[in-house]
């Protein structure tokens, strides 16, 4: 971490274990830190819990005796999150709401606010770190590779980089649990909260059924053949498994796994994996709304990540044009869907990436 002395600094807090070490860690190294409890929308049809969260943060807060604050992020979220999440599933395709929350909300409002009250730094308890290299900061992959969370910060504002700190990104995620009891954190024992986080415990498709429209269609095999029933289109990824009735007379016994979709028809495609892979293969995507969080000729020789935790697929050559970036992969890879986040790699640097708009 930068030196302390002197240095002010916002930290996001959840009410989770993780942003409340990452608190105590600040305070313990000399900084002089702020809370910030960050409100964001919730659908109101749904239980919610973000008050509990509230009053778990302020504990957290008391316990470290550092200020206190929460910030009203509610319009930024249901339009730069949830807006555009519906939008992009009305469309058929599949987006990410915590790469757009990390922009939209953590490394756009919050950052935006914290520079305005006077606030040197923010910083976050995501696994991800934040170094120095070739003369600015840059974003690295965490030491802990099973929590590793660089994959939803691919679009992050640049200069919010530069004022960021990641205090937990060195640490194992079982360290930061004996830390929060060495802190005498009153959630040192809270479970990682899972999922969405506007969800609660509704599904995906559930929250969408109240904002889109929606008609059941028909599954189809390989062979273009109807064998069953679905909720709609909308509702599926490539390579999603479940949701949808097959009817057993004709089917196959395997397994089958959604390979295409089509909007206009509302129909989907499904067929069993071979080698752990449908007949389904892209080899190679088109990239839009590119975000370059190191200079765009330094992309080369790396890696394309298209689902968290998912395969660093070797990129043998990338052209960009003005639709985006293409890239040719080294080898055909299954379930590449448009709207899924493409996070760019080399070494254990994120450069940046863009959204999937095609298959190629």
């Amino acid at each position: 971490m930068l030196s302390a002395a002197g240095k002010k600094v916002f930290v996001g807090m959840s009410g989770g274990v993780d942003s409340s070490v990452a608190a105590a860690l600040l305070k313990e190294s000399g900084y002089d830190v702020t809370g910030v409890f960050i409100k964001v929308w919730d659908a109101p049809w749904l239980p919610c819990d973000w008050r509990e969260e509230r009053r778990s943060a302020m504990r957290v807060a008391a316990t470290l005796g550092i200020p206190f604050r929460t910030l009203d992020l509610e319009q930024e979220y249901k339009k730069g999150v949830v807006d555009y999440m519906i939008a992009e599933y009305a469309a058929g395709r599949i987006p990410n709401p915590d790469v757009f929350c990390n922009k939209v909300v953590k490394f756009g409002g919050f950052f935006n606010y914290a520079k305005a009250e006077g606030a040197d730094l923010i910083a976050m308890g995501h696994y991800a770190r934040a170094e120095v290299r070739k003369g600015s900061t840059r974003l690295l992959t965490a030491v802990d590779t099973a929590k590793e969370q660089s994959y939803f910060l691919w679009n992050m504002n640049k200069e919010a980089l530069q004022h960021t700190l990641f205090p937990i990104g060195d640490l194992p995620k079982a360290e930061v649990r004996k830390l929060a009891e060495k802190f005498n954190l009153p959630n040192a024992n809270k479970k990682d909260s899972q999922g969405i986080c506007f969800l609660g415990p509704v599904s995906i498709v559930e929250f969408l059924k109240h904002y889109v429209d929606t008609k059941r269609g028909d599954v189809l095999d390989e062979e273009g053949k109807v064998i069953g029933s679905h909720e709609g289109a909308l509702f599926y990824t490539i390579g999603q498994r479940h949701g949808f009735t097959v009817n057993e007379k004709t089917s196959s016994s395997r397994a089958l796994y959604v390979i295409k979709k089509e909007m206009d028809a509302n129909t989907i495609t499904v067929g069993p994996r071979t080698d752990g892979k449908t007949s389904a293969l892209a080899n190679g995507c088109v990239l839009s709304d590119l975000n370059f969080l190191a200079p765009k000729e330094e992309w080369g020789d790396g890696v394309l990540v298209i689902r968290y935790h998912g395969e660093r697929i070797p990129i043998t050559s990338m052209e960009f044009t003005e639709v985006g970036l293409k890239c040719v992969f080294a080898h055909p890879v299954a379930d590449v869907a448009p709207g899924q986040s493409g996070v760019y790699y080399r070494g254990d640097e994120c450069l940046g990436g863009g959204i999937i708009r095609a298959i190629i």
